[in-house]
Parts: C-alpha cells; sequence; structure tokens
C-alpha cells in the first residue's frame, strides 16, 4: 500500500480529476488560436518555447544541482545548427530539430566537463564562460553562421504544409511543449531523476551510496541542454531569422529566475515559473506607458528599466518569502482547504 501511495505521488496527474482537467485544458489550448489576435499568440508561443528551455534547466539546476548561466549559450547552439541545416544544406526542419537538440547536448557534454571538479560559484563561472565562447565562436564563423549579420532560416513545413501563421506555428510549439513536459517528468521520477536528486542534496553521500557522479553529472548537461538546443532551434524557426541578438546572457538569468518564482525540482513548478514571469513581462510592457505618463520627467528611462525592475523585484520577493516558488505556495493552499475547518498550523 505505501509503495502504491509513493507511486501516485509522483505521477504527473494523481487522480480522475486531474485527467478531466488535463484534457479540458489540452482542448482549450488547441482552439484557442480561433478567439485569439496574433499578439496574443505570440506571447503563447514565446511562453510555450521558455517552457521547453526551463525543462531542461529544471533537470540540470533543479534536480541535479548544478548551477548553470550559459543555458541561452546553448539554446544558440541548437538555434544555429538548426539554422544552418535548413538554410544552407536543405535539411528538413524536422530532422534538423533532433539533430539541433543533439548538437547542444554534445556542447553540454563538454562544458559540462569542469562540475567533475568544481561546483558552487566556480561551475557557475565556467557555464557563463561557456555562453560567450559559444556567441563568439558564432560571431567567427561568419561564412558559416552569417556572423553578427544573422542567418535566414525558412519557415518549418510537412511536406505542402507549412507552419507560417501565428496558429500554425502556436500548435506546433504547444505540442512540444506538451511532449518535453511529459518527458522530463518521466525522467525526473524515474532511476536517473533520483540519482539526480541525490547529488544535489548531498553528493559526497550519493558517491558512497554508489551513484557515479561522473555519469550523472554529464546525463544532466547533456540532457538539460538538448532541451535548450530544441528550444533554440524553435525560436529561430518562428522568427524566421538567427542572430546573436536572440540569445542574451540576461535570458539566463531570467531562466533562473523562472525557476526560482515557479519552483525547483518541480515539472509543474517549470511551467508555473515561465508562464508567471513571461505573462509579467507582457503586463508589464503594457502599464509602462501609462507609469511613463504619470512620471513624465523620467519617462523614457522609467519606461526601458520597468521590465528589469519588476523582474528583479519579484525574484527577491520570492527569495525572501517564498523560496520553494509558486507551486508550494499552491500545495500548502489545497492542503490548507482539504483539511479544513482544521487550523492551518496542523497543515504545515
Amino acid at each position: 500500500m505505501a509503495d502504491d501511495l509513493y507511486g501516485r505521488d509522483l505521477n504527473l496527474f494523481k487522480g480522475k480529476k486531474d485527467w478531466v482537467l488535463f484534457f479540458i485544458l489540452l482542448g482549450l489550448l488547441y482552439v484557442c488560436p480561433f478567439f485569439l489576435s496574433d499578439r496574443v499568440l505570440t506571447v503563447l508561443t514565446m511562453v510555450g518555447i521558455s517552457i521547453v528551455s526551463v525543462h531542461g534547466l529544471n533537470l540540470l539546476t533543479g534536480y541535479c544541482g548544478q548551477v548553470s548561466l550559459g543555458h541561452v549559450g546553448f539554446m544558440a547552439v541548437g538555434a544555429y545548427i538548426s539554422a544552418v541545416l535548413t538554410a544552407r544544406m536543405g535539411v528538413p526542419f524536422f530532422l534538423a530539430l533532433p539533430l539541433a537538440g543533439l548538437g547542444a547536448g554534445v556542447a553540454g557534454l563538454i562544458f559540462g566537463l569542469p562540475s567533475l571538479r568544481i561546483k558552487g560559484f566556480y561551475l557557475i563561472m565556467s557555464t557563463v564562460a561557456a555562453h560567450f565562447i559559444v556567441i563568439w565562436l558564432v560571431i567567427q564563423l561568419h561564412s558559416i553562421t552569417g556572423g553578427s549579420d544573422g542567418l535566414a532560416v525558412p519557415k518549418p513545413r510537412i511536406g505542402g504544409f507549412v507552419f507560417n501563421t501565428k496558429a500554425r506555428y502556436f500548435y506546433l510549439v504547444s505540442t512540444f511543449a506538451i511532449l518535453a513536459t511529459i518527458v522530463a517528468h518521466n525522467i525526473g521520477r524515474g532511476r536517473v531523476g533520483r540519482a539526480f536528486i541525490a547529488i544535489r542534496d548531498h553528493d559526497i553521500a550519493a558517491e558512497v551510496m554508489g551513484i557515479n557522479l561522473w555519469s550523472y553529472k554529464l546525463q544532466a548537461f547533456f540532457v538539460g541542454c538538448v532541451y535548450a538546443g530544441v528550444a533554440g532551434a524553435l525560436l529561430v524557426h518562428y522568427f524566421g531569422f538567427a542572430s546573436v541578438d536572440q540569445f542574451p546572457f540576461m535570458d539566463s538569468v531570467w531562466y533562473l529566475a523562472m525557476l526560482i518564482v515557479g519552483g525547483m525540482g518541480s515539472t509543474f513548478g517549470a511551467i508555473l515559473g515561465a508562464v508567471f514571469l513571461k505573462l509579467l513581462d507582457e503586463l508589464v510592457t503594457i502599464a509602462g506607458p501609462f507609469f511613463a505618463h504619470m512620471f513624465p520627467a523620467v519617462a523614457a528611462q522609467f519606461a526601458a528599466s520597468l521590465s528589469l525592475i519588476v523582474r528583479g523585484l519579484i525574484i527577491v520577493v520570492f527569495l525572501i518569502f517564498e523560496p520553494r516558488g509558486v507551486l508550494h505556495r499552491w500545495e500548502m493552499v489545497k492542503a490548507y482547504f482539504r483539511l479544513w475547518p482544521f487550523s492551518r498550523e496542523e497543515t504545515e
């Protein structure tokens, strides 16, 4: 009985109610392009791409504890592999996409090698270096990647069906986001995920228990960067253009912030964090002109910096008051109402 309860707790959907809610959400997701504007579909598409990328970072950092600030650099690797294969060699998108993921995964293996000898702040700095090395290589290989001028890439297609509209590309990204979620959750609940968690919690104790740190740390980098490569490829094919400006270093910080806000080490936490911060960005964009009108003396500077200010404040607030993220608070709320009318203290 105890094993059954433990297995049910690890399931992505824990009962019939969760399955019903999932299919309702899935239905709404696939009919919403008929009712939403192109701008809203663009926002939702960016949310979907962020979910794919954050799942990879969650496996690497949230589960395995290997903090990376070079995640966007590995997105750039996947993006340019797919861009070069499709634009210069005529490789179909659906063949170039897995190759882009594998290429980013191999790059992750290379830059993940320092994790075998260093950790903490020093590992963070090595992943920062990885980002700038990747961007430097992209710029230097001008004849292949287009360098700082960028490279035009074709839209994905299946035979004569081209994903050349906002709605079509939304369906494509949504499908990949759902698949990425299912795969990430199954990795996290399986043997590999448990090894990742053991390494994150105490790597020396994990090694004493027989866990091969060398193997599992590199697996974490490989899988996490495969996700990043796929997300990067989806990003450049959406815009139809690959440029190093699409992969700024600060985006790596914001992807890590999504994990902090949503909840590290959780599949749903990664989704909540990506949705929360992406929608927050859109809200700030809408509210920017309003605040600029209220403070005309610093209108331009205030409007330009508002997004950075708000995201920074959100990160600080969550680190202080809810370091385990939105998901943990949601679980506390559910526990409170499940046990009501008993006191809140009994649910903690």
